[in-house]
């Protein structure tokens, strides 16, 4: 199996061309075309999944809303946070998308734990939660058995947009960061990622050795 590659692409990357590198990327890779697994930050964005309702979307104001096709409903993106997106052959790999869900779970979880913050998915509801309070969202894609899409970890942001909608179409969901978890604690924004993309990085060759 070729060997998992890293794209770290910044902060301030604009998400519509994203979307379109990572779908360009997907229909173009082959049977032997290694995983990537980018980490950025991008500008402040609404983004509706294809289960999204436009009543979740309260009052965006000045933030653009963008429609995409991946799973679940809105979520917000901004400075601060980290979104990772794992391009994954889920077929080669010998997983379906349920198995790649708690493979990026139990990847943040790892990282949180490393941190010193308790934190655990619901079944009910994709996701990583402090308590009832959301860190972390997911949301996926995946055609011709490859991943795309993925993950976003509030670090250390500004959460007053997620009051501008009902979070991934939960009315009163809470959000947090682990700024909040983690009060009077400077958190290292590189060291976060990095830690991060190792983090799932382990979680996916567990994956691969169990299948």
């Amino acid at each position: 199996m070729p060997p998992l590659e890293f794209k770290r692409l910044g902060a301030e990357v604009d998400y519509l061309a994203t979307f379109e590198a990572m779908k360009a990327f997907t229909d173009q890779r082959g049977p032997d075309t290694p995983d990537e697994l980018w980490l950025l930050q991008h500008p402040r964005v609404f983004t509706q999944g294809q289960a999204g309702k436009a009543e979740h979307v309260l009052a965006p104001g000045d933030i653009p809303v963008v429609q995409v096709d991946r799973g679940g409903q809105v979520t917000y993106h901004g400075p601060g946070q980290w979104v990772l997106y794992p391009l994954v052959d889920i077929r080669r790999l010998g997983i379906g998308v349920r198995a790649l869900v708690d493979v990026i779970e139990r990847g943040i979880v790892r990282l949180l734990a490393d941190y010193g913050i308790a934190a655990a998915p619901k079944a009910e509801a994709p996701g990583v939660y402090v308590g009832a309070d959301k860190i972390a969202s997911l949301g996926l894609r995946v055609r011709r058995g490859c991943s795309y899409h993925g993950l976003s970890l509030n670090v250390d942001m500004d959460l007053e947009p997620f009051n501008r909608i009902n979070p991934c179409g939960y009315a009163g969901l809470q959000i947090t960061s682990m700024a909040r978890c983690l009060p009077g604690r400077e958190l290292d924004m590189d060291a976060v990622g990095d830690a991060l993309l190792a983090a799932l990085a382990t979680e996916l060759e567990l994956a691969r050795r169990e299948n």
